[in-house]
C-alpha cells in the first residue's frame, strides 16, 4: 500500500472515530473559532507524520507543509497547529483503544510490563518541572536509568508466536512501583495467569488477587545462585513474558516514545504518549486489514 492510500485510510478511520463520539471528548472551541482546518485533519497529520518517521511536532508540521500541502490546503502556522493539537489531547487515549485489537472474552494468559517515558534524564531530572500533575522522579532498574517522567504500563493477552494484544494501557508517576500500580488495577485483568518480571514478585504470595501472578524467582539474601528447579522455572516464565518486552521495543523503534524531552506541558505529554501509541496501533492493527 503506497503512502496515498495509507493517508486516506488513516483520515477515514479518524473521521469515523470522530462521528462515533470522539468529538465529545475534547475541549470545546468558542463560537468565534475558525474550524476551516478540521480537528480530524489535525490528528491525521500528527499520526501520519509519526508513521513517516518524523519525531518532533515541528518536523511533522514542516513535513506536512512541504509534501502534503495539496492534501491539507488550510494548514495553519506551527504555533496555531500545536495549540489545536494540545486541545485534542483528551481524545487520543480513546483513539488508541479504537485502534487496538481485543480478544473476545480475554485470553487465559496475560502479560504485563512497563517502560519509562523520560522528560529529563540523569542529573537534569532535578530541575525538570514539566507536567507536575503526573510526572515525578523515578528509577528504571532494567535500563539502570534515573529520570523524571512517567511510566507506561501495558497488560496484554498472550498470542501464539506473535506480539500480545493490548487490553489495558495506562500512565503512572515514575516513582510508583510496578506492583503498586498493578494493585490499583487488580480488578481490571480477569486473567487466570498474569506473567510479569521480578518487580511483581511479592504479589505471587498474595492469595486475595483475582488472578495468579507468575514471576521469575528472586534469590534470597546471601544466596549465590538459584537451585536447578527455580532456575528452570524462571527461564520458563521469562520465555512466556518475552513478547510484552518485544511490543515495547517495537513501539519505541517505530515512534521513539521513550524520549519526551521536547514536551512542555501536561497536554503535550498526553499528545506525545498516546499519539505515538495510536500511530503504532494503527500501523499494526488497521493497515494490514486495509491492504
Amino acid at each position: 500500500m503506497d503512502w496515498h492510500l495509507q493517508l486516506i485510510t488513516l483520515y477515514l478511520a479518524v473521521c469515523k472515530f470522530w462521528q462515533d463520539g470522539g468529538w465529545t471528548l475534547v475541549q470545546r472551541h468558542g463560537p468565534y473559532a475558525d474550524l476551516s482546518f478540521t480537528d480530524e485533519e489535525v490528528i491525521t497529520i500528527h499520526l501520519f507524520g509519526l508513521m513517516d518517521n518524523q519525531r518532533r511536532i515541528k518536523d511533522i508540521h514542516q513535513h506536512a507543509r512541504r509534501y502534503w500541502r495539496e492534501w491539507f490546503p488550510r494548514l495553519p502556522g506551527y504555533g496555531a497547529y500545536v495549540q489545536r493539537l494540545n486541545r485534542l489531547s483528551d481524545c487520543l487515549p480513546a483513539l488508541v483503544e479504537r485502534f487496538c485489537e481485543t480478544a473476545d472474552g480475554g485470553a487465559a494468559t496475560g502479560l504485563i510490563d512497563s517502560m519509562p517515558i523520560c522528560l529529563a534524564r540523569q542529573g537534569h531530572r532535578f530541575k525538570a518541572k514539566v507536567a507536575p500533575e503526573i510526572a515525578t522522579v523515578g528509577y528504571c532498574s532494567t535500563k539502570k536509568l534515573y529520570y523524571y517522567g512517567v511510566k507506561l504500563h501495558l497488560i496484554g493477552d498472550q498470542q501464539f508466536r506473535t506480539l500480545p494484544l493490548p487490553r489495558f494501557i495506562g500512565l503512572t508517576p515514575a516513582r510508583l512501583n510496578d506492583s503498586e500500580a498493578l494493585g490499583l488495577l487488580a480488578s481490571v485483568p480477569p486473567d487466570q495467569e498474569l506473567y510479569g518480571d521480578k518487580a511483581y514478585e511479592h504479589l505471587t504470595r498474595n492469595a486475595d488477587l483475582p488472578f495468579t501472578m507468575r514471576t521469575p524467582v528472586k534469590k534470597q539474601p546471601g544466596q549465590p545462585h538459584l537451585d536447578a528447579a527455580d532456575a528452570a522455572y524462571s527461564r520458563a516464565v521469562s520465555r512466556v513474558r518475552q513478547p510484552v518486552e518485544s511490543i515495547f521495543n517495537w513501539i519505541e523503534d517505530k515512534t521513539g516514545i521513550e524520549t519526551a524531552s521536547k514536551v512542555r506541558s501536561y497536554q503535550g505529554l498526553l499528545v506525545h504518549v498516546f499519539g505515538r501509541l495510536a500511530a503504532a496501533m494503527f500501523m499494526r492493527n488497521v493497515l494490514p486489514q486495509s491492504a
